[in-house]
């Protein structure tokens, strides 16, 4: 029997495709896209942020960055983690200064009829994990007393409380603060279980009510994101906590790879691997498909930014396949978003007989309203309310502005191809 010699090894970073854990990313020496410089800003704006991005769109792994650089129990681990990174040698004045309050609304159980509960089952979770890592910097008592709180608003309430009494700042991150409107957004008939939440007496409002009212005391910043800003108009009557940075230009590229960051990582990986492409063919094939997001008027044909998740999952098929470029393109639309869509489209044929605002897009090419920053669920029915909800989903992308309007533009060929089976399911007949 012949011998089987081992093949040489070449090294390279990880793609950290999925990954959502920055301390993991370094410390699995992945291929991470410097997105630091962005920490400099934060710092100097509202000290509650409110930013919403694109499922797919590294939110969760931005968030995790951030956590990782302000959370006061990472000290030691600040040169290892961001000693390479540009905050590293430029870090700002609140570094490793915070306790650190996690909470992922995606992780809920729980529909509109029983939110409370599933948001009280997981809040529990969480505030007592926080008061366990955090135990050395509170009260000694604080668990105990963390435990006789009925519900997560008591709770939180009394976790700021004990903060205080030994001059502790919190950060706190709500990452897919949305994930429950996604029923509304999708089925019609939730809607008033919707408004039973978020409005008047609705537990979740009360519950951002809570967090308004810890806002400047031990609660010292706040960042808030998700896909919709349908869900914190309701929520706050305006995002009147806040300030909301999704559309502003210094926050359009902290997300997202831009082609240069793009370039940077295939001349990385061609460099230590036998590409049989250049760079130049392989950006010439992935940008039609996953380029093409701009988030700010001011920067329409400026600078465009590409989905990460489907740009990395690009290099890492053409990798794995021999470097062969990948004959199927990435999926860019959840299955959530799928559904989302469709109602979309079906609220859309409400405004015209034989057309809509999206087969207006997918046939002309564009279609011409007004982008919506902040708007509520009651809106979104509306051709303003389908374009901005569409934005921010990431199906269409504004390019520029006609007379006082924004022109609104099918992103690119993957969304393209995504939104006309949706079209096809819902314009079919039964």
């Amino acid at each position: 029997m012949a011998k089987i010699e081992r093949q040489k090894r070449i090294y390279r970073k990880r793609i950290p495709y999925g990954m959502q854990n920055f301390e993991d990313v370094m410390e699995r020496d992945c291929y991470y896209v410097d997105k630091t410089p962005f920490i400099e800003k934060i710092e100097e704006s509202n000290m509650y942020f409110f930013f919403i991005r694109p499922r797919r769109f590294g939110k969760s792994l931005t968030l995790s960055m951030l956590e990782n650089y302000y959370d006061i129990n990472k000290k030691d681990k600040f040169e290892s983690l961001f000693g390479k990174l540009y905050i590293g040698e430029n870090p700002t004045p609140e570094r490793n200064s915070y306790l650190i309050l996690h909470l992922n609304f995606a992780i809920v159980v729980g529909g509109l009829d029983d939110y409370k509960k599933g948001l009280n089952d997981y809040c529990d979770t969480q505030f007592n994990y926080f008061a366990d890592i955090y135990s050395h910097l509170l009260p000694s008592d604080t668990k105990q007393g963390l435990n006789e709180q009925e519900d997560a608003i008591n709770q939180l309430n009394y976790l700021c409380a004990q903060c205080s009494k030994t001059g502790q700042k919190i950060y706190l991150f709500i990452d897919e603060y949305d994930h429950f409107t996604n029923q509304i957004l999708a089925h019609k008939e939730h809607e008033t279980r919707y408004r039973e939440q978020t409005h008047g007496e609705g537990y979740l409002r009360h519950f951002f009510d809570t967090i308004k009212g810890a806002a400047g005391d031990s609660l010292g910043r706040v960042f808030v994101t998700g896909v919709s800003p349908v869900t914190m108009d309701d929520l706050t009557s305006g995002f009147n906590i806040g300030t909301n940075y999704s559309l502003s230009p210094e926050f359009n590229e902290m997300v997202g790879f831009t082609e240069e960051e793009v370039r940077q990582m295939l001349a990385y990986y061609a460099s230590v691997l036998p590409f049989r492409h250049s760079v130049d063919e392989l950006i010439e094939v992935m940008k039609p498909w996953y380029d093409n997001y701009c988030f700010a008027t001011s920067e329409c044909g400026k600078t465009t930014i590409y989905n990460p998740a489907m740009a990395l999952n690009f290099v890492d098929n053409y990798i794995q396949s021999n470097y062969e470029i990948p004959k199927k393109p990435c999926e860019v639309i959840s299955s959530t978003d799928h559904e989302i869509v469709r109602q979309l489209i079906r609220y859309a044929k409400e405004f015209a007989h034989d057309s809509s605002i999206i087969e207006d897009i997918m046939t002309k090419g564009f279609a011409l309203g007004y982008l919506l920053d902040i708007f509520p669920a009651t809106s979104i029915n509306t051709p303003d309310g389908i374009l901005s909800l569409l934005f921010n989903l990431g199906m269409v992308t504004i390019d520029g502005t006609y007379q006082s309007y924004t022109r609104f533009v099918i992103t690119n060929e993957a969304v393209r191809k995504q939104m006309q089976t949706n079209l096809q399911i819902v314009l079919s007949p039964i």
